[in-house]
């Protein structure tokens, strides 16, 4: 299947995997690019020494590295440890790209920008970027509130207008063929899967929490600021993440300053949560996508299922001719 994304990055499917963080590691990377999507590392928030140990493990299967933009900040000289391991493309995410498109360019390595809002996806074009990702807020972990089914015709339009280069791909909701098809239909060059891998066996997720997940759907989840409240981890206001509903979440979604006030005994029962895979607390940072995904595979097997699907999609679609 040929789309710009996959002559772009040399792919068998316009398929790239989301860099979650604590979840993608350098075997699932590996493991997608091999089968012939884009396999991208988490680097999440930030260890030199974790992201280092990752791509010893990817090997020499060829694979990108994202970041949270603004951790970057912070450490900026994960940005130099990453790009001397070659990756295939860099992937940025909430906070401006910009100060770190010149060393990736010098270093020949693409930049994937993904972004929130139609203001954001401009600034990501004025920039010259290799690819924007137009994130709606359907899709698991960190985003804001755009639908992804109005947002990626919205971008896709954008880039026709400016006649630029950038490549689009969708995410948000996306967990198989029938998200791919329609991500192309909306006008991108391919699709950001994130939930879907979250559940493959090479992620980096404790086995004791999959099937529980697996055992929910969409309607289970919602977004919150109460997962990065009782970790102390200090996101911008605009980002909100969207977790699969517990007790914990329920009880302090929308009194966040009740949690701050009570947070050093709430942090100690999340923490042993997290020791005990304990479901009534734990929220694991999935997409309304979540009631697509029935069984865990291995990563190969998702790539496959979802390109054979693909297949009989375009034999049953109608053709260009009009048929209907």
């Amino acid at each position: 299947m040929r789309t710009r994304l996959t002559e772009r990055f040399g792919l068998s499917l316009p398929v790239i995997q989301a860099p979650m963080a604590f979840v993608a590691g350098g075997a699932l990377a590996a493991a997608v690019s091999r089968a012939g999507g884009l396999g991208l590392i988490g680097g999440g928030y930030g260890d030199a020494a974790w992201i280092e140990a990752q791509f010893d493990i990817a090997g020499d299967v060829p694979v990108g590295c994202g970041f949270i933009s603004f951790a970057l900040q912070e450490r900026p000289l994960l940005l130099d440890q990453a790009l001397a391991r070659q990756p295939k493309a860099l992937f940025l995410s909430f906070a401006d790209p910009a100060p770190w498109l010149g060393r990736a360019r010098a270093a020949g390595v693409p930049v994937i920008s993904q972004v929130q809002t139609f203001r954001d996806a401009c600034h990501a074009l004025d920039l010259g970027v290799d690819v924007v990702v137009a994130q709606g807020g359907d899709a698991g972990g960190h985003g804001q509130s755009r639908g992804t089914m109005a947002f990626v015709p919205e971008v896709a339009d954008e880039i026709a207008r400016r006649g630029s280069t950038t490549l689009l791909c969708a995410a948000g909701g996306i967990a198989d063929a029938r998200g791919v098809l329609a991500a192309l239909a909306l006008g991108a060059d391919g699709a950001v899967i994130g939930t879907r891998f979250w559940a493959a066996q090479e992620a980096l997720v404790d086995q004791r929490l999959v099937g529980p997940t697996l055992a929910h759907g969409g309607d289970d989840t919602l977004r919150t600021r109460v997962v990065d409240t009782v970790r102390r981890i200090d996101w911008p206001g605009r980002y909100s993440g969207r977790v699969l509903r517990s007790a914990f979440v329920e009880r302090w979604h929308g009194d966040e300053a009740g949690l701050q006030q009570d947070l050093p005994a709430q942090e100690q029962r999340w923490q042993a949560a997290v020791a005990e895979a304990d479901m009534s607390v734990l929220a694991p940072f999935v997409g309304e996508a979540i009631g697509l995904v029935q069984a865990r595979q291995s990563a190969a097997e998702v790539i496959a299922s979802i390109g054979a699907d693909l297949q009989r999609g375009f034999r049953h679609a109608p053709d260009a001719a009009g048929d209907s």
